[in-house]
């Protein structure tokens, strides 16, 4: 049995893995350095929030409030069963949906959305050779095409976390009064949020803000050919930012737990 192809393949997926670990972390750099240097296109960063946030509002609007009466409506059937108390449903739903549930979700969300319009577009620009033609201008490409999709993702992504996390409490909370006739009062209690609660919410809204643009813009100037290059870096885009969603949101709530342990 010849084992050099086999070792030649698991070593040349290893290669390229770790060359595609590199280049993100040079995006990452590059962008991070483009935003405080402030090199970008003038009134672009504005664009693009408008782009990223005032698109995606229906988008999360509806995928949140669905969520919320869903989550409510099992929690209030199940808890009925079992205890018929359903007085703590609204305090540790917010609770809950502050902490992970609401910046995880919306996150997912904006990952499909927006990460594949970053990636569709800038892979057009490298596909069509727009990329090359600003390098020729004296023009860098990272600072052109991702630092302002960054910079307005990164605050678009915190404000529709938190619109989201609202429109699934209130959903929750009508799913409850009209449902099981639980009292608004009694359900919009939001005593039980405390200050880590809201820290581990808001980490996990910029950090996913971060990721997003970064890997799907990283993922257009990748792309290669035609047509079938920029679906193979939308696709990339979403997938990777998704995963990247979910990783972050699993270190940050280890993290929570472990202070919650130490009694932070």
């Amino acid at each position: 049995m010849n084992w050099k192809r086999p070792v030649e393949r698991v070593g040349g997926a290893a290669i390229n893995r770790v060359k595609t670990g590199i280049g993100l972390f040079s995006i990452l750099v590059q962008t991070l350095r483009g935003a405080i240097r402030g090199r970008r296109p003038k009134g672009e960063v504005v664009n693009q929030m408008y782009v990223i946030g005032n698109k995606s509002l229906l988008f999360v609007a509806v995928t949140m409030g669905f969520v919320g009466m869903v989550m409510v409506y099992q929690s209030c059937l199940q808890l009925g069963k079992i205890t018929g108390d359903l007085s703590q449903v609204g305090p540790e739903f917010v609770k809950l949906l502050v902490q992970d549930f609401g910046p995880t979700i919306t996150c997912l969300m904006l990952a499909t959305r927006v990460g594949a319009g970053i990636a569709a577009e800038v892979g057009s620009m490298k596909v069509t050779e727009q990329v090359d033609a600003l390098r020729m201008s004296g023009v860098t490409p990272v600072d052109y095409l991702i630092v302002p999709r960054f910079l307005a993702a990164l605050v678009m992504t915190f404000v529709l976390c938190v619109f989201g996390c609202l429109v699934a409490y209130i959903a929750g909370g009508f799913t409850a009064w009209a449902s099981f006739d639980v009292n608004p009062v009694t359900f919009f209690d939001v005593s039980r949020v405390d200050y880590l609660d809201v820290g581990l919410g808001t980490t996990k809204a910029l950090l996913c803000g971060t990721a997003i643009p970064i890997i799907s813009g990283f993922c257009g100037l990748r792309a290669q050919g035609s047509s079938e290059g920029v679906g193979w870096a939308t696709t990339a885009a979403v997938i990777g930012s998704s995963l990247a969603v979910i990783v972050i949101a699993f270190i940050i709530s280890s993290v929570g737990l472990f202070l919650i342990k130490a009694g932070f």
